[in-house]
């Protein structure tokens, strides 16, 4: 589906992704680790369109999109939960939510039925819908990122250390949103990037490491 081809980026003269080769298939969850500083957040970024590639390729279904700006790769289908949230604070929740949908001028029919969607997989959200995104705790805001990604994200979703900072209860809840995810959307592909590996259990069904910006060879996890 997602094809990386020897993809390298630097950020202010600085080699951070160097010729990054990988293949990310529907129906997978696929976990990117790393330390620190590895690159993790450049990747996703890289494929979202925020950053720009110095070199390589990133093609959907054989297509180059590298040349595509970010609201253009939303549009095929591709969905991104920053590390930061970037919750609109003086919108609602159902307006954070919504917003992504109508920037690609989507119908109202189209847009409630993917809320519908969306609180099937992450039902805390619905208690949340009139709350600004100034009252949301940070974990909360986690939870309305991925819910906002799921809202345009039919095809890949890349959800950036989702379980950094998160307490207990909502990293539980989280993990299983995810396993709600992929019952109710099998097909989907789910990228997801973590320092720490264990904390995403038996999430993955393929992991990648990701070091000093290159990606050593993906180790096959046995699915859940």
């Amino acid at each position: 589906m997602l094809k990386l081809d020897r993809v390298s980026v630097e950020l202010a003269g600085t080699s951070v992704l160097r010729s990054v080769s990988a293949e990310l298939h529907a129906a997978t969850t696929v976990a990117v680790v790393g330390r620190n500083g590895a690159g993790k957040t450049t990747m996703l970024r890289t494929i979202m369109g925020l950053v720009p590639a110095k070199a390589g390729s990133v093609s959907l279904d054989g297509n180059d999109v590298l040349r595509l700006p970010a609201h253009r790769r939303a549009a095929l289908g591709i969905g991104y939960a920053p590390e930061d949230r970037v919750i609109y604070p003086t919108l609602s929740v159902l307006e954070n939510l919504r917003l992504p949908c109508e920037v690609l001028r989507l119908g109202e029919a189209e847009i409630r039925a993917r809320l519908e969607s969306v609180m099937r997989v992450v039902p805390q959200l619905k208690d949340m819908m009139p709350r600004s995104g100034a009252a949301l705790s940070g974990g909360q805001g986690k939870m309305v990122a991925l819910g906002r990604a799921l809202m345009v994200g039919t095809r890949l979703v890349l959800l950036d250390e989702p379980f950094q900072g998160l307490a207990p209860v909502l990293a539980l809840q989280y993990a299983e949103a995810l396993g709600r995810l992929r019952q109710l959307q099998p097909d989907l592909c789910v990228v997801v990037t973590e320092s720490n590996a264990s904390l995403l259990r038996d999430i993955p069904d393929q992991t990648l490491t990701l070091e000093r910006g290159a990606l050593r060879p993906s180790i096959e996890m046995q699915a859940a």
